[in-house]
């Protein structure tokens, strides 16, 4: 008697990003201050190794663990956008040396994960992200690619299901998953329009301007209308807006919108040689990761990191 033929169906690989430094900050700033043994500051560490292992143990959105990870970092470097504006985050003040200290020692606990570092002179995390993001995602062998931020901005890269953002709420006990209709049903745009959106209203995080008088609903009903920022100057000189004091606030703010949008704009383009089998984290080495976290006092994470 025959054998039917099974067919074997092989689940997708996950690749997972991580915008290091907006996670880590997001960390610092949510945890209670932590110390090892030997008195170093450790809370962001210890929140950035929380969050790993638990993609690590439950997976991605029913994908399963993440095969292949990549991790960016900000260099010391001016970017092109603190090039292009002066005042770009001039609003911050010098991270604190507690941070720095943890943003430096990072790399080498995400190295104990297997997880490899990125980092390019004149760009932002975010940008090197947003690349990878793009680079890989007609890799057929990917199911997913999730990309792992505290910081929004993020949100420009998703695509569909297939990209997606994974962003920490209540400091980092929990995360929102955004697909493209999350970020639809948030801002009332799709992601391909948030860039014109902080062209739009601003952002003071950021210390971009954006347009004097322009507020979330009203760029929300203009880009929904026209469908881009390029596309509403288009219309005011060409037949106007009947909304005429929206247009004198668009006609006046005209400069600082298009460079708003432009220093708001995620990088998708960076140059990168590397290949989906350069970010493979293989086999994790439970002892090493361990025996750090002893040095960290990490002591309840631990037992969570074996099995994985």
């Amino acid at each position: 008697m025959p054998i039917a033929e099974t067919a074997i169906i092989r689940m997708k690989d996950t690749l997972l990003l991580i915008d290091a430094n907006s996670l880590i900050h997001r960390a610092y700033h949510a945890l209670p201050t932590f110390t090892s043994p030997t008195g170093e500051p450790t809370g962001a560490l210890y929140g950035v190794s929380s969050i790993l292992i638990k993609v690590l143990r439950e997976g991605i959105v029913g994908n399963g663990a993440p095969r292949y990870i990549a991790a960016a970092f900000d260099t010391p470097e001016p970017t092109f956008r603190k090039q292009e504006y002066k005042e770009y985050k001039g609003t911050r003040g010098p991270a604190d040396p507690e941070l720095v200290s943890q943003l430096i020692e990072a790399k080498n606990l995400l190295t104990l994960f297997g997880i490899k570092s990125f980092g390019f002179a004149g760009w932002e995390a975010d940008d090197v992200v947003a690349t990878f993001s793009q680079k890989f995602i007609t890799e057929e062998s990917l199911g997913k690619i999730c990309i792992l931020s505290g910081d929004l901005d993020m949100l420009q890269a998703v695509r569909g299901d297939k990209v997606v953002v994974m962003s920490p709420q209540k400091g980092i006990s929990s995360t929102v998953i955004y697909d493209e209709a999350a970020v639809q049903a948030r801002f009332g745009l799709p992601s391909s329009l948030l860039a014109d959106y902080k062209g739009l209203v601003g952002d003071k995080s950021d210390n971009i301007p954006g347009v004097q008088g322009i507020g979330p609903k009203t760029a929300v009903a203009l880009l929904n209308k026209f469908g881009s920022l390029e596309n509403i100057y288009k219309e005011i000189d060409e037949v106007g807006l009947p909304e005429l004091k929206v247009q004198d606030k668009l006609s006046l703010g005209r400069d600082k919108g298009v460079l708003s949008k432009k220093l708001a704009t995620l990088r998708f383009d960076l140059p990168l040689v590397v290949s989906l089998r350069d970010l493979d984290r293989g086999e994790l080495n439970t002892k090493k990761i361990s025996k750090e976290f002893k040095e960290l006092g990490f002591n309840s994470l631990i037992e969570r990191v074996s099995g994985l």
